[in-house]
């Protein structure tokens, strides 16, 4: 369903050049990252948890502390990327938060391999069920819960999937407009407001805003508002679909 909707591949960037700029005292770099990866650092939180992680969340604090950290610790010769580095870091320090939040957890988490080159990508975490498996049903679990969140924010505007699909532009460059259109109007406090309080597109308004003809802002509305919709919430899986689409 979500591929109907975005139908865009997600292009892998390199961050490894912008952390050694951050390694040598960029912090204007470093808050930037931190932004953009927040839906990376929630998911991972949420693979963890069991649960759908918002930022609010004390997990999600402990997640951002960890990712600053893989940051300042992170180092290209060892030859792993600087997400596959910070996802140990995160899952090591947010299982470390839940033990000592939980010690009479019946599920033990094995940590038992006090080795001090944690930071190599070859750490592992293990805990009494396959890790892999593990991660594979939570996000499985996760995305449901995501599409069955959405589903009813949507009704409260008068939409439904169906209506998504059928009014989805039908090219990408048309796709990548209306996305735009949508990440313009939620920055945007005033008309983020508007959208929220009276349930429609503030399409007068947007308009000024964007480059695309009011006609053409009509024509997507119903796509717009969706979008705007999943960038206004903490939608960490459907976010990544728009980063895709906006990153190629």
């Amino acid at each position: 369903m979500l591929g109907l909707l975005f139908m865009a591949k997600k292009k892998k960037k390199t961050l490894e050049e912008t952390v050694l700029l951050i390694q040598q005292g960029d912090r204007y770099l470093l808050d930037e990252i931190i932004r953009s990866y927040k839906p990376f650092i929630a998911k991972t939180v949420s693979s963890v948890c069991r649960r759908y992680i918002y930022e609010t969340d004390d997990e999600f604090s402990i997640g951002l502390i960890a990712f600053n950290e893989a940051i300042e610790k992170y180092s290209k010769e060892r030859g792993n990327s600087l997400l596959s580095f910070s996802e140990v870091i995160i899952k090591r320090r947010v299982i470390d938060y839940i033990r000592k939040q939980s010690k009479n957890q019946h599920l033990s988490f094995d940590l038992t391999n006090d080795t001090t080159d944690e930071e190599t990508a070859g750490t592992i975490i293990v805990n009494e069920l396959s890790l892999d498996d593990y991660q594979k049903k939570n996000d499985e679990q996760l995305r449901k819960d995501e599409i069955v969140h959405f589903q009813k924010l949507l009704t409260t505007f008068d939409l439904s999937f169906n209506d998504l699909v059928e009014n989805s532009p039908k090219h990408f460059d048309a796709r990548k407009n209306a996305i735009i259109a949508a990440k313009m109007l939620v920055e945007n406090e005033e008309l983020k407001e508007m959208l929220f309080t009276n349930k429609r597109l503030p399409i007068k308004q947007l308009e000024k805003m964007v480059d695309v003809s009011r006609k053409t802002i009509e024509r997507n509305r119903k796509y717009i508002i969706a979008i705007a919709l999943i960038l206004a919430s903490d939608y960490v899986y459907m976010k990544d679909y728009i980063k895709g689409v906006l990153d190629t």
